[in-house]
């Protein structure tokens, strides 16, 4: 059973008592059954029309406001799940415990976890829309998807003609005062190599290597941001003291999700046991060249080594190690192009998410997003030409196309003319380097005039994930104008 609101004191009650609610039930993708069948049992004690169709997709259904019966209907849009992410050190599991929050200076946070405000947010305004017994609405339809952060398959699963409404509004995006009409399209690109092993000789070390400190986040909103990369920066280090050591690669294993920026990685090797003497001054180097380079974006980077008991047995042989180093410290990470459309605003990119090395058994996870999606297929496909030159298996997976912008929707001119009203001020339009579910919706679905707006929403995808209380009440007061609006357009 979910616990007592944590955010009581809060405004707006309706949209936090929700969030309270999402924060208590685990939600990582694949594992939303449970919130599901709490919001179905909530439906159906408020009177709520539901279903769940084949993709496992809840879907909400209220009639129109009296005397607002003839207004085209309105699909409110979220995501059940959420990217779960913990801080080494912490103990926390995503599937039984409920995340630990926080109001600290007009924030909800999570400090040591993610907070799943990225979508938990969005679902709790669609929610809350649904039970508010004052809203003047025309007929809405919540649609609430499932594993959205691990592939979209819920909104590639929607079966056409699912959908009534002609208009989408998305509650996905994370900066308040803005429009988005847009987003960028993605692929994934998968890796895996099956590496011939040597056993490692009788008077070596066992040695463990580990990144950490890293901020993190979002592989697109926050992809340009400069930050480090735990996989790539420990096959940096690891690469360069296998020059001036034989160095033998047992284990390798950073990163959590293909789209999050990795946080720490860690590696386990082994040296000749004579090198371990001289290993303090290569790491403290080490360390203090990162420390320089990051000193605006990750001034937090810890790099450290320990010794390891394990048994030796066996490691990469080492020709494949040197391979193994070189792609993973050279291959294209971060922004590829910016967009010539939209100032600022990153066009094409990729993310080095997940690496692993275990028993031999190689695997790495990129993922590539654009706002076009012949760039982002085109960036995939090089990914995939130097990972074959060095003999790694790769192959696409998972595309998904982008949303394209359409400044003439007459429900962005709608949402305009209401922020306007309200807030005193225009709203401004972008386009977002993540991936909506909007380009699937549309393709499912190409009867809807869509649009996305959210609160403020900081360091999604990474502990310490926050969300701003107050844009949280701007952006329900912006909502429910904006269904009053289209019940009486």
């Amino acid at each position: 059973m979910p616990s007592q609101n944590k955010f009581q004191d809060l405004s707006p009650a309706l949209v936090w008592s929700h969030f309270s609610t999402l924060c208590a039930i685990p939600r990582a993708s694949y594992q939303e059954a449970a919130l599901r069948q709490h919001l179905i049992d909530w439906a159906v004690s408020h009177g709520i029309a539901h279903e769940v169709d084949a993709a496992g997709n809840l879907i909400l259904k209220k009639p129109a406001s009296p005397g607002c019966e003839s207004a085209p209907g309105v699909i409110l849009q979220g995501h059940l799940d959420m990217v779960c992410q913990v801080n080494a050190g912490t103990q926390h599991d995503f599937a039984c415990d409920a995340i630990s929050a926080a109001v600290r200076d007009g924030w909800v946070v999570a400090e040591n976890t993610t907070l799943g405000a990225d979508n938990g947010i969005g679902v709790a305004l669609a929610l809350a829309a649904l039970e508010e017994p004052e809203l003047v609405h025309p007929s809405i339809e919540v649609l609430l998807t499932v594993n959205e952060e691990s592939g979209m398959d819920g909104a590639r699963g929607l079966a056409p003609g699912t959908l009534q409404g002609t208009q989408l509004i998305n509650l996905d995006t994370e900066e308040w005062g803005h429009f988005y009409l847009g987003c960028a399209g993605g692929v994934d690109v998968e890796l895996q190599h099956a590496c011939v092993m040597e056993a490692v000789p009788s008077d070596y070390a066992i040695l463990r290597f580990d990144v950490s400190g890293l901020r993190g986040g979002h592989s697109g909103i926050d992809i340009h941001l400069g930050r480090g990369n735990a996989i790539r920066l420990l096959a940096e280090a690891l690469r360069d003291l296998s020059t001036h050591t034989d160095m033998r690669l047992i284990e390798f294993n950073g990163g959590t999700a293909r789209n999050a920026i990795p946080r720490e990685a860690f590696a386990v090797c082994a040296v000749p046991a004579a090198a371990v003497a001289g290993m303090d001054e290569w790491a403290e180097h080490r360390l203090a060249a990162w420390r320089q380079r990051f000193a605006d974006t990750d001034a937090n980077v810890f790099f450290k080594y320990e010794l390891d008991e394990m048994p030796l047995g066996s490691a990469v042989q080492q020709e494949e190690r040197d391979r193994l180093f070189a792609f993973l410290d050279i291959a294209a990470n971060g922004v590829a192009q910016m967009s010539d459309d939209f100032p600022g605003v990153v066009d094409t990119s990729d993310n080095l998410g997940v690496a692993s090395l275990l028993q031999g058994a190689f695997k790495a996870t990129f993922k590539v997003r654009s706002l076009h999606d012949g760039r982002a297929d085109a960036l995939a496909d090089k990914l995939v030409s130097y990972a074959e030159s060095y003999g790694l298996q790769a192959w696409k997976d998972g595309a998904y196309p982008g949303w394209t912008p359409n400044p003439s929707s007459k429900l962005l001119a709608l949402c305009q003319r209401v922020y306007s009203e309200e807030f005193g001020q225009a709203a401004s339009l972008q386009v977002i380097h993540a991936g909506l579910e909007c380009g699937l919706l549309a393709a499912s679905h190409p009867q809807l005039d869509m649009i996305s707006f959210g609160p403020d929403i900081r360091g999604a995808h990474a502990p310490g994930e926050k969300v701003e209380v107050a844009s949280v009440a701007r952006c329900w007061m912006l909502l429910k104008s904006v269904l009053q609006a289209l019940a009486r357009a």
